[in-house]
């Protein structure tokens, strides 16, 4: 295998295979620890963009730029304060996100990809801020 080939298969993730499973709901042990409820979301670094959330199924953090979407994820870390996951959702995209588990009420996520042709990388605290509210988007 040239040099240049071989470097490109280690990018891309060839020389080096990984094992990964699909993730099933429920799969994410970091995601039991967290409260259900109303959560406001925060993007670092942009101020102005907090979104809150009616939090039913914690892995819908997941996927920040793809809510809503039925995608397929591959686990990459699950414990008991992490999971990093890696999620293709066809045509609209795909993405890495890594979440941290600071407290029951309290989660940092970072996630990077590509969303309707555009790519995206994103810094979000978490943080649970009461009983859902109406305003909030329910899931």
């Amino acid at each position: 295998m040239g040099r240049g080939l071989l470097w490109s298969a280690m990018v891309l993730g060839l020389a080096c295979p990984v094992s990964v499973a699909v993730a099933q709901a429920g799969d994410y042990g970091a995601l039991t620890a967290l409260e259900r409820g109303e959560w406001e979301l925060v993007e670092r670094g942009a101020p102005g963009t907090a979104r809150r959330i009616c939090l039913g199924d914690p892995a819908q953090l997941l996927q920040p730029r793809h809510p809503g979407r039925q995608c397929k994820r591959f686990v990459l870390e699950n414990s008991a304060r992490r999971v990093a996951v890696t999620y293709d959702c066809a045509h609209a995209g795909q993405g890495r996100t890594a979440l941290r588990v600071e407290t029951g009420r309290l989660v940092q996520i970072d996630s990077q990809g590509v969303s309707d042709g555009s790519p995206f990388a994103m810094a979000i605290e978490g943080r649970r801020v009461g009983a859902c509210q109406t305003t909030a988007l329910r899931r």
